[in-house]
């Protein structure tokens, strides 16, 4: 979901989510050094970076207007990450059952279309792919998913389903959701996604994969965003 709807040098979900186009434009150089280089068709490349250039559009010129600011105070910043750490410090999962409980909450909180999930449950180094784009980092995750926030209109995102498995490899927690919002963009485009994502853990319990796959293609979901919508976001 930070794929289809992620702002350069990264995705969106999304759309990861769309939770994709590519939006973490204030990626640092080793945290672009870090992405994950993955072999995508040159038509979605440049389907990508179509989206990319429309969205960065959109975001400068509604900085211009003064209608929202990407960066936060400083000190806002500063206090968001003490209360991040503390958070932090009082998570513990002790099974995958307890994992599930926290993943629920999450989708509870509508974490692909808020931003606000509990990044203490991820590795650091967590590789986060949809049917668009492949990046590593949870840091970079957030960001991307934070800035594409401001995009969404009535969105909506249902958990049909959680459950934990096992192959011969790793364990991993499998959920199914549906994900449904509008996108303020002049055209109002509805974007439709049921998909689901694979959450791949190491021994200690940690998310070190969190891969998603939908019910349409890369390129569907991307034409979602050029498609004008007639329905009014509400109604």
């Amino acid at each position: 979901m930070a794929g289809i709807c992620s702002l350069n040098p990264t995705t969106l979900m999304t759309l990861k989510r769309i939770h994709g186009i590519r939006c973490c434009s204030g990626a640092t150089e080793n945290e672009n050094k870090s992405q994950t280089r993955t072999k995508t068709p040159q038509i979605l490349k440049l389907a990508v970076s179509g989206v990319t250039e429309l969205f960065k559009g959109f975001l400068l010129l509604r900085a211009k207007r003064g209608i929202f600011l990407i960066v936060f105070p400083l000190q806002l910043r500063f206090l968001l990450e003490k209360v991040n750490n503390k958070d932090r410090d009082e998570i513990s999962v002790s099974g995958i059952d307890d994992l599930i409980m926290i993943l629920k909450s999450d989708y509870e909180k509508a974490y692909f279309v808020t931003g606000v999930f509990t990044s203490e449950i991820y590795d650091e180094d967590c590789i986060f792919e949809d049917p668009t784009i492949k990046f590593q980092g949870t840091r970079l995750y957030s960001r991307n998913l934070k800035l594409l926030v401001p995009f969404f209109d009535c969105p909506s995102i249902g958990l049909q389903n959680i459950e934990k498995g096992v192959n011969s490899e790793t364990d991993f927690v499998l959920a199914r959701w549906k994900l449904r919002t509008y996108l303020k963009l002049p055209w109002r485009p509805l974007i439709s996604i049921d998909g689901s994502t694979v959450y791949e853990l190491d021994n200690k319990l940690k998310i070190v994969r969190h891969a998603e796959s939908w019910n349409v293609s890369a390129l569907e979901a991307i034409g979602q965003i050029f498609t004008p919508s007639f329905d009014r976001p509400g109604e």
